[in-house]
């Protein structure tokens, strides 16, 4: 029963929504009347009632929220129950993302069978915060931008209108990029489970668990939810009542066919592939060690990654193998690097071929980071000419990873140099002072260094380090910066070519926040670009969930999507250069 309160305001649902963000009768304790059109007590401890209205008009809905001590069970309440509720006006959730609602409410059923007024979208809302609380169903198709957050919460990030990019992927920092931003934020929406439940048994929404069939790859379309608009964690949210009417997956890409005739040849082509491996950390190199720093957490999980990483990289059997994210052991017969190119060589030799891949160095690092970069070659494709270089100044003393560079020679050819790289990521703002604070251009933070490292890695490479006597150099490697953004523009005003800048679509190599963009980066010089005769990113990794990736903790029996194949071997597509030489 509602308890008598005198000193409630009577008010409406729309009164006490108001017209902004947050509630104008915030703290109040009022008195409203309203439908149920979600009752998710049990999965979020909480029921939205809408207006009664049936006009037609976008109604205005309230999050309610019992008090903590409250044994009043779901049960008695059905969608279209008309209640009478007393409680608090209260913004639910951090601000400024917050959902309005009333907290300690009490309320009674009036009457029940109330028809449920359901607003029908086929494009995105001017405003999300205007349908709060609102019961919607979508007739538009929804494609699939983010499933980052599908095995741990059952919740999927779609978009109206296709594939979201990120805004400084596709334009330049500043007001353009923030238009692009506010564009992806109004056709974005969240679909979720209406529960709390971390890492659930089933997602009950799906047909059945993720598997090879049903991998429901980022760019998968949905077709015909419903649910009620919601607010928490940050994004707006349609909190599903029935699976959706129609799910269409998108397809796994195969592995790209070499573009020419592959060999060392005149006229033949060579392959060299970039690969950010997710921290390849095998322990001690002896089965023991575990958990590492960084990486797999047991020898099992580590068995697990290697043979994911190996079935990808053997399907595109590159001549040149650039790495990012490997633990930085040293090259001795237990490091990391050898575990690797000793797995490598034993694909290689089971399918017939010869096993010669070779790393380029076997050192100390390069640099003293906790991860380091590495170039590994086939020597009966390529030959190594003198040895791999490096630096670790200026920006490369920590925080960028050093570079390695190494000269090659293919057959008779001109020789040519290839350096990767891995810039400092777009984390750890809390540390990042002067320049490189987050400026809110659409770069984050430490953009700066970004920047100083990609002008001091052009100087050094324009000294020819290598001392072949040309300037036929390609830059690979994770950038952590869009193509937009300031470090790319400062390789491409040192003469680079960005290979991939003349595609008719954008390419991506990785999501983040439900949008896609190149962390993973090609650059040639004017004498090499002319060599390259097809550049791509091969997508098996930034569209999969990470329910295929090599880790073990919370899954059991059918959730356990694991298999010894390419997809969801790192979170960083591998970018792929045919190349002429």
């Amino acid at each position: 029963m509602i308890d008598d309160d005198t000193a409630a305001e009577q008010l409406s649902i729309r009164d006490i929504q108001g017209d902004g963000e947050r509630s104008p009768r915030l703290g109040r304790s009022v008195t409203v009347r309203g439908v149920v059109n979600g009752n998710f007590l049990r999965g979020l401890g909480g029921v939205f009632i809408q207006d009664a209205s049936e006009d037609g008009a976008p109604a205005a809905g309230l999050f309610l929220r019992p008090p903590e001590d409250s044994t009043i069970e779901p049960a008695p309440l059905r969608r279209g129950d008309l209640l009478e509720v007393s409680g608090v006006v209260d913004e639910f959730g951090r601000q400024p993302a917050t959902l309005t609602g009333l907290r300690d409410a009490k309320w009674r059923v009036i009457s029940s069978g109330h028809r449920v007024a359901t607003l029908r979208l086929d494009a995105p809302p001017p405003s999300w915060e205007a349908l709060e609380g609102a019961s919607v169903r979508i007739d538009a198709p929804l494609t699939v931008n983010d499933n980052g957050g599908l095995q741990k919460y059952g919740e999927l990030t779609v978009a109206f209108g296709g594939r979201l990019f990120q805004p400084t992927e596709v334009a330049r920092p500043g007001a353009e990029a923030d238009a692009i931003a506010a564009d992806n934020q109004r056709r974005s929406l969240v679909l979720d489970d209406n529960r709390n439940r971390q890492f659930p048994n089933r997602i009950w929404y799906l047909d059945g668990p993720l598997d090879n069939r049903h991998p429901l790859r980022a760019g998968s379309v949905i077709q015909g939810v419903s649910g009620v608009i919601d607010q928490r964690h940050g994004r707006y949210r349609l909190q599903l009542e029935d699976a959706p009417e129609r799910i269409t997956q998108a397809p796994r890409p195969a592995a790209p066919k070499a573009v020419g005739n592959p060999g060392s040849g005149p006229g033949q082509t060579l392959r060299i592939a970039a690969f950010n491996v997710l921290s390849l950390f095998n322990g001690n190199g002896r089965g023991r060690g575990f958990p590492t720093p960084r990486g797999a957490s047991s020898p099992n999980e580590y068995r697990r990654q290697l043979d994911k990483l190996v079935a990808a990289i053997s399907a595109v059997k590159p001549d040149i193998l650039a790495l990012m994210e490997l633990e930085n052991d040293g090259g001795g017969k237990h490091s990391s690097q050898a575990d690797l190119i000793d797995a490598l060589n034993a694909a290689l030799v089971a399918d017939g071929e010869s096993g010669d891949y070779r790393a380029a160095f076997l050192g100390k690092g390069p640099g003293r980071d906790v991860i380091r970069v590495a170039l590994l070659f086939r020597d009966g494709r390529v030959q190594a000419v003198g040895k791999a270089l490096s630096i670790g100044d200026g920006p490369f003393e920590e925080r960028s990873r050093a570079p390695l560079a190494q000269a090659f020679r293919a057959g008779d050819a001109a020789p040519f140099v290839v350096a990767v790289n891995h810039f400092k990521s777009k984390g750890g703002c809390d540390e990042a002072d002067g320049d490189n604070r987050d400026r809110g251009d659409g770069q984050g933070c430490w953009s700066a260094l970004r920047v100083q490292s990609a002008q001091r890695l052009a100087r050094w490479l324009g000294t020819d380090p290598a001392g072949i006597g040309s300037e036929r150099t390609l830059i690979v490697g994770d950038l952590n910066s869009y193509s937009q953004e300031d470090p790319i523009i400062a390789l491409e005003q040192a003469g680079y070519v960005d290979v991939f800048r003349n595609h008719a679509e954008p390419d991506y190599s990785f999501i983040w926040g439900g949008a896609s963009g190149r962390l993973d980066h090609a650059l040639a010089s004017p004498a090499l670009a002319a060599d390259v005769v097809a550049a791509t990113h091969w997508h098996i990794n930034a569209d999969e969930s990470v329910a295929f990736d090599y880790q073990t903790e919370n899954r059991s029996g059918s959730q356990d999507a694991y298999r010894p194949d390419p997809f969801r071997s790192s979170d960083h597509d591998p970018l792929i250069i045919d190349l002429r030489p």
